[in-house]
Formats: structure tokens, sequence, C-alpha cells
């Protein structure tokens, strides 16, 4: 009985917390590498797939999973339209230091800035690297940590979602 009441208070809690972060989404504003505002609810309405992956200039495995992503990025924008945020969470000051690795490495995603950590902290990533995909507003996938490979498995999670 106890164990019951312990899943259903668990289940119970994950889900409220899912619904007031999708509310709270609507409040988050980043700003695009050019300082223009994005709002982030509006962002995963698209009709394609998004995307969003959380980075830091720091963190090895995001750099690695960006670059793995990247050299199959072109082909994944053909077949599947999808779209990747990079949402960098340096802080302000680091902020140049993301610019210049984006410029050298030659991405072409949307790169957007988190310093205060309030997307991060609304949807509940602890650590990064960590991605979503979102299709048609809603979670189709998600994943923390980067192995070589994964982006394998994002590309059919993604290309999955798309034909149903």
């Amino acid at each position: 009985m106890i164990f019951k009441k312990f899943i259903f208070l668990t289940s119970f809690l994950m889900f409220s917390t899912l619904i007031f972060s999708q509310e709270n989404l609507k409040e988050v504003t980043l700003k695009d590498a050019k300082g223009n505002p994005i709002q982030f609810s509006e962002v995963i309405k698209a009709d394609k797939p998004v995307i969003v992956s959380f980075w830091a200039t720091w963190c090895a495995p995001c750099l690695q999973e960006l670059e793995a992503i990247n050299d199959v990025y072109e082909e994944w924008q053909k077949t599947t339209g999808v779209t990747l945020y990079a949402v960098c969470i340096d802080d302000a000051r680091s902020q140049s230091k993301a610019a210049s690795i984006v410029k050298s490495k030659g991405w072409n995603y949307e790169i957007v800035y988190d310093p205060n950590h309030d997307l991060k902290r609304i949807l509940n990533v602890v650590n990064v690297p960590n991605l979503l995909v979102y299709y048609k507003g809603n979670v189709i996938y998600k994943h923390s940590g980067y192995s070589p490979g994964s982006e394998d498995i994002l590309y059919e999670k993604i290309k999955s979602a798309i034909k149903k």
C-alpha cells in the first residue's frame, strides 16, 4: 500500500512539474547571437522538428555532440526540416568565447543564450550536454550526455516522429 502511494505521489509530482514548466515557457525570452529576443514557447510550436541542445564552452562532450550533428545537419534539414537551437548556458562574460567557438566550427545552428539558466531551470535540465526534441509543441525525445553514435539515434527519433 505504501509503495502504491509512493508511485502515485511521484507520478503526480512529475506530471505537475511538466505542466508547470510548460506554462512557464511562455515567460522565457532568450537572446540570439545578434541580441534579438527569442520567445521560446513560439520556437517549439513549429510544424517541423526542433532540437534544443543545451551546451557550454567548457563542456567537451557538448562540443563533440554539436560537432557530430554538424557533420550531418545539412542532410537532416533537407530530409526532415529540423532546426537546432544550441542553447549556451555560459554566463554573460563567456558569451564572446561561445561566439568564437561557433564561428570557428562553422556551425549553422540557431545560437541562443541562457546566461541566467532560466530555460534550463524550467525544463529541469540538470547537466550538459542535454537535448530535447520538440515536434508541434510536444517533447518527442530527451537525451542527456553524449557518446559517439547517439546522433544516429536522435535522427531516427526525428524521422519516426514526422512519419506519424
